[in-house]
């Protein structure tokens, strides 16, 4: 919300809940969402520690807080205070978005979905019928993995550091999508043809946050018409981002799946669409200005 706006008793209340959550980015681009619909509500950071997550949803639910979204690390542990789950949640394993929808709480999960999204209008990559490695086993790749399984791959192969993880991740899938080849591998050990047959290739790690390279991944590999995902989104070029620039196929980071999911978290909330663009334009802006600060 702009200085203009004006918060009365009638304004409605939505957040993030995080530890930390100073860094989200979210209360950017959803305040400006609201603003452009010209939607009577406010959209601010909760700093939640793990041990008062309990607490914490009990006083969003007594002040009547319309919704709001969960980042880390409270994705799979706020699942058991909730009212009901979303299918999609469930399967996820995780929720990042709430609805108090007349005092039950409703979570829900649009991250998966998200990345799809960002997936066919960032890197122009319909991933029906393709072939993905996904690196990483945690909460972000089984979200991951539910969309891209829904969304109709022909396969993914998960290289994870522990083989035991990746291979807990693929059991939960493969009753449910059986026409699906899952395959699980330990990363930097999986054979060259992992690699040489994929179309494409998701980073769903916090590897390279902090500059770090994801040891045992070798994009020389990949054909020449893969892509590369790379799900972090605060670091313009991670060192995966630049091996892809170096191996010549193209990738993008996590920023597109962050607007996406945002903007199916607001339909949610609000019952319309974001306008198109609203909330891309105030992250590019936001992120410019602080480039340069």
């Amino acid at each position: 919300m702009n200085v203009e706006s004006i918060v009365t008793g009638k304004t409605k209340v939505y957040g993030i809940i995080g530890w930390p959550v100073a860094h989200s980015l979210s209360p950017v681009m959803q305040n400006a969402a609201l603003q452009a619909a010209a939607v009577d509500a406010i959209y601010v950071p909760f700093a939640v520690a793990p041990d008062q997550l309990a607490t914490a949803i009990s006083g969003l639910r007594a002040m009547h807080v319309s919704g709001f979204n969960v980042t880390i690390p409270h994705k799979t542990a706020i699942m058991t205070l909730l009212d009901e789950l979303s299918p999609v949640a469930v399967q996820a394993g995780a929720v990042n978005t709430v609805v108090n929808q007349g005092g039950r709480l409703i979570g829900h999960n649009t991250d998966g979905d998200g990345l799809v999204i960002s997936l066919e209008e960032d890197l122009n990559c319909p991933v029906t019928g393709s072939n993905v490695v996904l690196v990483g086993a945690g909460g972000a790749a089984c979200g991951a993995l539910a969309a891209l399984c829904r969304a109709g791959v022909r396969s993914v192969v998960v290289l994870n550091r522990n083989l035991n993880a990746a291979e807990g991740l693929i059991a939960s899938f493969r009753d449910h999508f059986p026409h699906i080849l899952l395959r699980a591998c330990t990363l930097g050990e999986q054979p060259e043809e992992v690699l040489r047959q994929s179309d494409l290739v998701i980073n769903a790690t916090s590897l390279g946050m902090s500059g770090e390279k994801i040891e045992g991944l070798s994009l020389a590999l990949l054909p020449d018409h893969a892509k590369v995902y790379d799900m972090v989104y605060n670091a313009s070029l991670t060192t995966l981002l630049h091996d892809a620039d170096k191996r010549g196929v193209k990738a993008v980071n996590g920023l597109g799946m962050l607007i996406a999911q945002g903007e199916l978290a607001f339909e949610l909330w609000h019952g319309i669409p974001a306008a198109r663009g609203v909330m891309r334009t105030a992250l590019q802006s936001f992120l410019s200005s602080a480039a340069k600060a």
